[in-house]
């Protein structure tokens, strides 16, 4: 009978912090007595290329007791076996990685101090008898080590939680706020006369009312949870727990030749688009890549987007914001169904989002290895490899992983007040950034000198009035002469004896040529030079024009009227000729100045439009780089808004003081604030916001012009002077409140000729801005110094505003809505849902309602709950089986686990098989 080696299985190594990479490998001989008998060493021989664990290393398993391992340096075999200490069968155990193979399996035998001798051996009873078989075996190479199992790890704290929710509305209840709101929206609807009236009374709770049971019919099911104003919040808080460790893939390879040695660098470096300072107590850096995150941990990566998702509504519950998702509706009332539906939203958006954050992390990291023979950089981190061998060795840079534990915990259950605002974040101030924008320098462009304007000229012209003698002994001129009276010309005296004297009276004198660009005007003055001499007015009638410029030369003409030579031959006198510029020169001048004041105006105009470009490319700059204000900020200032807006809500409907008068004596509610206060917890408050595109608002918007501006268009590069009467704003001009837009101008496609244009309000950016703010392309109100929620906010068709009860107050609270909220429905019937308990059965909403309140009291005002809702912090890491079960109150409901990369590389020797390529 032939030797029979059948394999048996595998099992877990029952030791702890073994893992489940390895496990005990078993096979089972069979033979004859004589051919096993006591005392007889066999062994299974394995290929060399099999991580089989040293047997000794397992103290304490019974499955590896008398098991041996013992390599052969000359067949590079394995040898695995154990002494027979019963004849005909002998179990062989070993421990190898979990991963199976098949192969060839060689069996050997020894007696007491023989040699190893080969075993021929069949697979099945009756089979073939073979030196080697083919069977199966583990895998070669190392086994893939992801960690300890996580049962290993219980007891292990928390290092971080989260605390989140969610919201489902009840259906069944017709609320008044939410009912007249509907109403006034559907004015030919035949629920549009609802008046306050019609919530209350035995028509009301019975939907007997018409218009009630239109809007009953016409928002059925779960479409009706938006006119209920109760529904139930769920609280789940969300458990980091830090587990082990292990290597996992390669970064780098480094070959090392035998007895040399390699110095590598190791430089870590983040995944990162911009950087820059930011604010202290916020994150040093900040991205634009918003679908990246910064953090290296998979908890602060969760908090981040939390942070940041503009679907969550916040509240801040015990002093820790909570983000609450909004589920669909309930029918059912139960606390218990609503919380395991509650769980399964949960689920799944904290497994889908862990599971992003986790491989966004791992995308953060980038290692780069390069070798040096000298280094002088003490920062880097630097590991020297020394091959000390004689063989070629080659090393894996692997990178140190993570393996973080996160569990889900119910850890209770809020009954709710729901109503709706309208125009949220309408009165709410935004940041208004100053930036004054300097005036460009104009020194480089030097002002050109005016030319000055040609004035008149006076130039003295010299001429002589000879002494002419015509008649008479007066032949030295020392006679006086007058005007002949019959002729003007000739000058006379009639004292002498005889013939009378009679001299020249009427001179004309050429004149010199005016100077260029001037012409000839008049006579200013005449200088006599003492001469006893009298001359006609020049423009006398027998002498113009005068002076005479029609001739070439110019003349002047002169007409003595009184003359006394003084016995001299002639008389000096010297005349002021006046020249003024001629209309032409006048004219080229002014020219020349005003050529020169217009290039200079360019110039000036040129810097200025390049200056103010730059301010406003600078302000764009500066927009985009806004530092956010605390997001804490922002939320407690939009709940105030919202809870300040569902007090006027409350004054409208009569439910809360209105303002007084002007004149009545002072009033503050007290009772009336401290009544709500007691019931809600306003601190608590939570709102979601409705997207934009629900806002009401025309169906046919006008187009988009060339006059078309945005929310915040390029302001002129001037100020407009403001009206008469009326005062500059203080920092006009110099303040910036959002991102500039501006209408450009396209060429619509489709194939028309020619294109027709079309018109876009487009937003605008530079080489150096941040990515624009989400609802920029969409016209947006953008608030600049704010986050995408805040944005969200102010341009939100309108917000649900979510008010939990005080614990223990759900009963109170709820009688109070009653007058508030009305009592339409809460007479109809019950429809029991799978899930809900039988006392539902039989019940009327408003019933439903008053247990639901009891139960949560119960539950909320037991300090049982509360411990249960903290035991994690407690005892720690409880490993739940299964992984995930609906949840019920206050219990651990989901887990699982992340692997995460760190900073950390490890140099690990490995050998690869030359022939398959496959790492021994």
């Amino acid at each position: 009978m032939a030797l029979v080696v059948s394999f048996v299985g595998t099992s877990p190594i029952p030791q702890s912090g073994a893992g489940s990479s390895y496990r005990i490998w078993q096979y089972k001989v069979d033979g004859t007595g004589a051919e096993i008998p006591n005392d007889l060493r066999m062994a299974l021989a394995l290929p060399g290329g099999l991580q089989v664990v040293e047997p000794s290393l397992y103290a304490g398993v019974s499955e590896l007791n008398g098991s041996f391992l013992w390599d052969d340096p000359a067949s590079g075999l394995h040898f695995v076996g154990r002494t027979a200490t019963s004849p005909g069968s002998l179990t062989i155990s070993f421990v190898a990685p979990a991963r199976t193979s098949t192969g060839r399996m060689q069996l050997f035998k020894s007696a007491s101090g023989a040699d190893w001798t080969a075993a021929p051996f069949a697979t099945v009873p009756g089979g073939t008898a073979a030196p080697a078989q083919s069977m199966v075996m583990p895998a070669p190479g190392a086994p893939a080590y992801t960690g300890q199992p996580v049962h290993d790890f219980a007891g292990t704290l928390p290092y971080a939680s989260e605390l989140l929710g969610v919201y489902q509305p009840l259906v069944g209840w017709l609320g008044a706020q939410s009912s007249m709101s509907t109403a006034a929206a559907n004015p030919d609807s035949a629920y549009a006369r609802l008046a306050p009236d019609s919530f209350h009374g035995d028509g009301a709770r019975s939907l007997g009312d018409e218009a009630l049971a239109a809007l009953a019919g016409r928002f059925a099911a779960q479409a009706a949870g938006g006119l209920s104003p109760v529904g139930l919040v769920n609280l789940f808080r969300e458990y980091f727990f830090e587990f082990d460790t292990f290597l996992g893939v390669p970064a780098g390879h480094v070959w090392v030749s035998p007895g040399g040695s390699v110095e590598v660098v190791e430089t870590s470096t983040r995944r990162t688009l911009v950087e820059r300072t930011a604010e202290v107590s916020e994150e040093v850096t900040r991205k634009t890549e918003e679908s990246l995150t910064e953090q290296d941990d998979v908890a602060d990566a969760v908090k981040e987007e939390n942070a940041s998702d503009t679907k969550l509504g916040v509240s801040a519950t015990g002093g820790v914001n909570a983000k609450i998702y909004h589920a669909d509706a309930s029918l059912s009332f139960s606390t218990q169904n609503t919380a395991r539906r509650g769980s399964e939203a949960t689920h799944k958006q904290t497994r889908t989002q862990t599971a992003k954050a986790s491989s966004e992390i791992k995308r953060n990291f980038k290692t780069t290895f390069k070798t040096v023979t000298e280094s002088t950089d003490t920062s880097s981190r630097r590991y020297f490899l020394q091959n000390n061998t004689a063989e070629l060795v080659n090393y894996e840079m692997r990178r140190k992983m993570r393996k973080v534990g996160v569990q889900l915990q119910h850890v209770g259950t809020r009954l709710c007040w729901q109503v709706y605002l309208g125009d949220p974040g309408v009165d709410l101030g935004l940041g208004d950034m100053v930036h004054v924008v300097e005036a460009p320098d104009l020194t480089a462009v030097p002002r050109p000198e005016r030319l000055p304007d040609l004035e008149d000229k006076l130039i003295p012209f010299h001429f002589d009035i000879p002494f002419l003698h015509n008649d008479g002994p007066d032949d030295e001129g020392e006679l006086t002469y007058t005007p002949n009276p019959t002729v003007p010309c000739r000058g006379i005296n009639t004292t002498a004896v005889g013939a009378d004297d009679t001299v020249q009276f009427c001179f004309t004198k050429p004149l010199p040529p005016p100077p260029p660009d001037y012409e000839l005007t008049g006579i200013a003055s005449i200088e006599r030079h003492g001469a006893r001499v009298e001359f006609a007015p020049f423009d006398s009638a027998d002498l113009v024009p005068n002076p005479d410029t029609t001739t070439t030369p110019h003349k002047l003409k002169l007409r003595l009227t009184y003359a006394n030579w003084q016995g001299k031959p002639s008389l000096p006198f010297d005349a002021m000729l006046t020249y003024k510029p001629t209309a032409a020169a006048v004219a080229r001048r002014k020219q020349a100045n005003d050529d020169a004041e217009a290039a200079y105006r360019r110039q000036v105009e040129r810097l200025q439009h390049e200056a103010y470009g730059k301010a406003v490319r600078e302000r764009l700059r500066l927009v985009s780089q806004m530092r956010s204000r605390p997001p804490e900020d922002l939320r407690s200032e939009e709940r105030r808004w919202v809870f300040r807006n569902l007090i006027r809500k409350l004054q409208n409907s009569g439910h809360y003081p209105a303002p007084l008068s002007a004149g009545a004596p002072a009033s503050l509610p007290y009772a009336e604030a401290e009544q709500i206060q007691r019931f809600f917890d306003v601190d608590e408050m939570l709102y979601f916001v409705a997207p934009d595109f629900w806002r009401p608002g025309p169906l046919d918007p006008p187009p988009v012009t060339r006059d078309s501006v945005g929310r915040y268009p390029v302001p002129p590069a001037q100020e407009p002077v403001p009206a008469p009467g009326t005062v500059a704003l203080p920092l006009a001009g110099q303040t910036v409140a959002g991102w500039y837009s501006r209408a450009d101008e396209y060429k619509a496609a489709g194939g028309r000729v020619p294109p027709v244009s079309e018109y876009r309000v487009d937003y605008l950016i530079t080489e150096q801005t941040d990515p624009a703010p989400l609802g920029s392309s969409l016209g947006w109100l953008i608030q600049i110094d704010a986050d995408a929620r805040r944005n969200e906010f102010l341009n939100a068709a309108w917000v649900k505003a979510v008010m939990p009860v005080r614990p223990g107050q759900e009963a109170a609270a709820l009688a109070w809505l009653k007058g508030v909220e009305g009592e339409a429905g809460l007479d109809v019937p019950y429809t029991l849902q799978e899930g809900d308990p039988e006392s539902f059965g039989g019940k009327k909403m408003g019933e439903v309602l008053v247990l639901v309140a009891q139960e949560l009291k119960e539950s909320n005002s037991d300090h049982r709950r509360t411990a249960d809702s903290e035991k994690v912090f407690e005892s720690g890491f409880d490993p739940l089986e299964g992984g995930f079960r609906p949840a019920e109150p206050y219990q651990v409901f989901d887990q699982w686990v992340e692997v995460l990369p760190t900073d950390q590389v490890a140099a690990v020797a490995v050998r690869y098989d030359p022939k398959t390529g496959q790492q021994l």
